[in-house]
């Protein structure tokens, strides 16, 4: 089955509830000095100040006898009398509790303390504030009921309590509060009822109560409130029908109910009812019956989200005349009747000129596509058809649709070619035509479209052979043309998307000849499927530099000769399946260093000799050896005959030569070893290089000398604890990295064996090559020890992160959020499989940005493994055997029980990702100056998800991503903070994390990547 691009979230009810704050503008009172001095109110305002336990701007500072109370920040008092009558003291991260002697500033108007980090309940002495007008209290994390007591300040006007952790009801009470203007109760944990009694409050301009635990019916009172403007209870439990009487509220600019539980029909004159209706989201309930025609009368509505309902009939005709229709959101209903005119409606959305995200799969829509989808709007991002009945060509015109970046027109019936005018969409970023008829060959021009991220052609009848156009979308990272009718040769350029890091699937189809060695160039890739064509020749060993692959399918082709030994270097597999070609000859005995969890299908070729036993050998279950008629031994499960012995005579014979043979050969061993231990008593120039470390040159000091002109400062590029890194060039060919350790520094020789041991034994497509190591003397007879990585052209992530710091032409290199996201993504998969899929566990204990580095495609690799641990080895060694510093990392990524004498774990690293996560989406280093005392980056971010997160984000983000989908950013938040937990236990597996991140990653890009986020 064809994977199909995650269809656009409705998120319009997030969007709704992050700008309630700033739809119901806040008044300000303006700051007034005064002469007198009250005892009263600045005794009050020394023990709200007692209860602040974090001021981290000193904002504070000035409340002290030196000055009058008031002139003290966020301290205005009246021009009369010298009481105070405004406290603003929001969004300067204080924390601390909210005093009861708050309720002794009775000439109090104005209180806003939103956006900081109060806790604790809020104090019911508010309520003898009976002067206030504006109470401002979100984004916090104040918890408790909400206190009656408030209803008794009965000139409140605006009572702002979103986005904290209040419990029980909203208090029936509040119908006192006649003069209330704007209630903000959403993102709580409120349950009950809305008190049918907040239908008198008659000046009541906008309510919020989204995101709760809410339940019921909605009162009909409410719709007794003539001046209510915005309506924003979606993400709650309510039920039953909206009353008649709320589509009274004339005066309506944005209606939120989306995902509750209601149902019913929404009124056929809903359009002469809202007059001023700009946003409505009906989502996520059991809404049926027709969309009413007369939402075209709506002449301001921008958005009409009426997702996941049971909606039936046609889309009305008219919809074009709604000229300022940005979203138009039908999926997941019943609409159309599989019929020639169900997409005619298309037609008239031409009149839409900022339409931009059209979402319309999984309906009953059937005819063709018209081709005046050449006249719509050419600010269209987002188009998806998925999943209905649409028949015959996509119209060439759609090449006029230029800012589109996701098309899905999969699952639907359409023929005919690929229009080559595709190739005009050159900002596509996700394409999928899986799943229809379409035949003749791929266009050429699709080559054009080189921001592509997933392409699906998969399940139609095209033919032909790959274009070798396709070469240039170089961030590729998933093509599936499975299932279709392609022949001849592969093109090399496919082998040469080192982009391709999930997924490349050409299976099914009619390829001819054989896998050339460039195939080693998909190092990136995760799976891998080859299965189902005509492809010959031998399986090259180049195979085995694809180092990242999990899932490879070469099944039903017609291969021959050896199963290649390298196929042991890939460490992550999960499934191979070479079964039905012509292999033969004996299985490799180093396949039994294959994940012994893998499933391995070896069945039905020519193989021969003896089946192993260890590994994945040893489970009968997870292999299949069938069909091959020569194998013999193997575990008793697979039922294979004996393999044979010899006759007594000659076995004994061959007894006595094999007793010779070893004797011999113990001999020339003994001899082998003096000659080393000589060898290295006398400090030869020769390197030693890893006997694990297949297919590379034995280097010298002589020859990363000359790599290096004698490595000379204009070739350093870095420097660590223990080494320094120069860029080579070796024979001419091949850029690296070499480390030479400064072997001065204690600990660095020890420093280098960790490092070999763990990397001649990994290989995972998001950790640094090793490619070889050199022990020897340098020149002048010291001591030298070096490591040779492949080069990275991308420099470490700490360069992109802080260039602006560091660097003089930082600003012209930034990172957007999907780089961002990506990176993340690769270092996470790097930890997991560190953590979880070899065959020891393995420890960083050094993760930060600047052991981080990337590639020319931008893709992360983990380097320096000086302090790795493996983890089966701990128990009898020594703290510091590894590490030279106590605190087993670098400060401000090392777990904080590593400080206190922990050994070293697995959560450990996850706490240094979480930390790396953080500052790679707030920009600010875990030892920036900011964080003093008890404030670290992590409780600066946890801090920040309760209030206004965009004001943490990394600046530079702003400028590259400012349309960016900001839950997203709330769930990136989310997931480094609880990475980076002070408790072990609490924080998150790296293999959840990696899960997580991919799946923010799939949001991100189903919300459109240039969605804006506009009110």
């Amino acid at each position: 089955m064809a994977h199909t691009p995650q269809r656009l979230p409705q998120i319009f009810h997030l969007i709704l509830v992050f700008s309630v704050s700033s739809l119901w503008l806040q008044p300000k009172p303006t700051h007034v000095s005064a002469v007198f001095t009250n005892e009263t109110d600045m005794s009050a305002l020394l023990k709200v100040k007692e209860s602040i336990e974090k001021d981290p701007k000193g904002v504070l500072s000035s409340w002290n006898h030196s000055l009058h109370f008031c002139k003290w920040r966020g301290v205005t008092c009246g021009t009369r009398h010298p009481r105070v009558i405004a406290l603003d003291l929001q969004g300067h991260d204080l924390r601390g509790s909210i005093s009861p002697y708050i309720g002794n500033l009775s000439f109090l108007r104005f209180l806003d303390l939103g956006k900081n980090t109060f806790h604790g309940r809020i104090p019911s002495e508010i309520g003898h504030l009976f002067r206030l007008r504006w109470l401002m209290l979100s984004n916090n994390t104040l918890g408790g009921e909400i206190p009656f007591n408030l209803t008794k300040c009965l000139r409140l006007r605006s009572l702002y309590l979103s986005w904290n952790q209040l419990t029980g009801a909203i208090p029936f009470e509040i119908e006192s509060l006649k003069n209330l203007e704007r209630l903000s109760v959403s993102r709580n944990h409120l349950t009950g009822n809305i008190p049918p009694s907040l239908g008198n409050l008659s000046s009541l301009q906008g309510f919020a109560a989204a995101g709760n635990n809410l339940e019921g019916s909605i009162p009909g009172e409410l719709g007794g409130l003539k001046s209510l403007s915005f309506l924003l209870i979606e993400l709650n439990n309510f039920s039953g029908k909206i009353p008649l009487s709320l589509y009274n509220l004339s005066s309506i600019v944005e209606f939120s109910v989306a995902y509750n539980h209601l149902e019913g029909v929404i009124p056929n004159n809903i359009g002469d009812c809202f007059p001023k209706l700009e946003a409505i989201t009906y989502g996520g309930n059991n809404f049926f019956g027709e969309i009413p025609v007369s939402f075209s009368n709506i002449s301001q509505l921008r958005v009409l989200d009426l997702f996941d309902n049971n909606f039936v009939g046609n889309v009305p005709g008219n919809l074009g005349k709604l000229g300022n229709l940005w979203w138009l959101g039908l999926a997941k209903n019943h609409l159309g009747s599989n019929s020639t005119s169900d997409l005619h409606f298309i037609t008239s959305l031409a009149n839409c000129s900022i339409l931009e995200i059209l979402d319309l799969p999984s309906n009953n829509f059937g005819g063709r596509l018209p081709n005046d989808i050449a006249n719509l709007s050419t600010k269209l991002s987002w188009f998806d058809l998925h999943s209905n009945n649409i028949i015959g060509n996509i119209p060439e015109g759609i090449g006029n649709l230029v800012n589109l970046s996701t098309l899905t027109l999969s699952y639907n019936l359409m023929r005919g070619n690929i229009p080559s005018s595709l190739g005009n969409l050159r900002d596509m970023g996700i394409l999928d035509l899986s799943s229809n008829g379409l035949f003749g060959q791929i266009p050429i021009s699709i080559g054009n479209l080189s921001k592509l991220v997933e392409l699906y052609l998969n399940h139609n009848n095209l033919e032909g052979k790959i274009p070798s156009s396709i070469g240039n979308c170089k961030n590729l990272q998933i093509w599936d043309v499975s299932e279709n009718k392609l022949s001849e040769d592969i093109p090399l350029q496919v082998f040469g998307l080192s982009s391709l890091s999930k997924l490349l699937n050409l299976s099914s189809n009619y390829f001819t000849g054989s896998l050339p060695q460039e195939i080693s160039n998909l190092h990136n890739i995760d799976a891998l499927d080859l299965s189902k064509n005509h492809l010959s020749g031998e399986i090259p060993s180049a195979i085995g530099g694809c180092l990242s692959l999990e899932f490879l399918y070469l099944q039903e082709n017609f291969f021959e000769g050896k199963i290649p030994s390298s196929l042991s270097s890939l460490k992550g597999l999960l499934v191979l399946d070479l079964s039905q070609n012509n292999l033969s000859g004996e299985i490799p005995k180093n396949l039994v260093k294959l994940p012994p969890s893998m499933n391995l299908n070896l069945s039905f070729n020519n193989l021969e000799g003896e089946v192993p036993v260890k590994g994945v050998f040893s489970n009968a279950s997870a292999m299949s050896v069938s069909g091959n008629g020569l194998l013999c031994g193997g575990v008793v499960e697979l039922k294979l005959p004996p393999c044979p012995t010899t006759k007594s005579g000659k076995h004994h014979s061959s007894k006595l030569t094999i007793t010779i043979a070893s004797v011999i050969g113990s001999l020339l061993l003994l001899s082998s070893l003096l000659t080393i231990l000589w060898v290295f008593k006398s400090k030869t120039k020769s390197c030693l290089t890893q006997s694990t470390i297949e297919h590379l040159p034995n280097v010298s000091y002589r020859t990363l000398h000359q790599a290096t002109e004698g490595f000379s400062p204009n070739y350093l590029i870095g420097s660590g604890s223990f080494g320094l890194v120069y860029r080579g060039n070796l024979n001419s060919e091949r850029e690296v990295a070499v480390k030479v350790l400064k072997l001065q520094k204690q600990g660095a020789s020890k420093s280098f064996i960790a490092e070999c041991n763990v990397l001649r034994n990994v290989r995972h497509r998001n950790l640094v090559n090793i490619l070889t190591c050199c022990s020897s003397t340098d020149y002048n007879d010291n001591e030298f020890k070096a490591l040779v990585f492949d080069f990275m052209e991308n420099g470490s992530l700490d360069q992109w992160l802080h260039l602006d710091i560091d660097c003089e032409n930082g600003s012209s290199r930034m990172l957007n959020f999907l780089q961002r996201l990506n990176i993340a993504i690769d270092v996470a998969s790097a930890l997991h499989y560190l953590h979880d899929q070899c065959e020891s566990p393995i420890v960083h204990c050094d993760l930060k940005p600047s052991n981080v580095l990337l590639d020319k495609d931008m893709v992360a690799h983990v380097s320096d493994f000086g302090l790795a641990r493996l983890l089966s080895a701990t128990d009898n060694m020594p703290q510091n055997q590894i590490s030279s510093i106590g605190i087993k990392g670098t400060i401000g990524y090392a777990a904080p029980e590593y400080g206190m004498g922990a050994e070293v774990s697995t959560k450990g690293d996850v706490y240094s990702f979480g930390i790396l996560m953080l500052e790679m989406f707030t920009g600010k280093r875990p030892t920036d100056n900011i964080f003093r005392g008890d404030l670290n980056l992590h409780m600066f971010a946890k801090q920040a998800l309760m209030g206004d997160l965009v004001q943490i984000v990394d600046p530079t983000l702003h400028q590259t991503d400012i349309n960016y989908v900001e839950h997203c950013i709330l769930q990136v938040f989310r997931i480094g903070i609880a990475c980076a937990e002070e408790s072990p236990g609490e924080r998150m597996d790296m293999g959840d994390v990696v899960k997580e991140v991919e799946m923010v990653k799939n949001d991100f890009l189903g919300r459109g990547r240039r969605m804006d986020q506009r009110h």
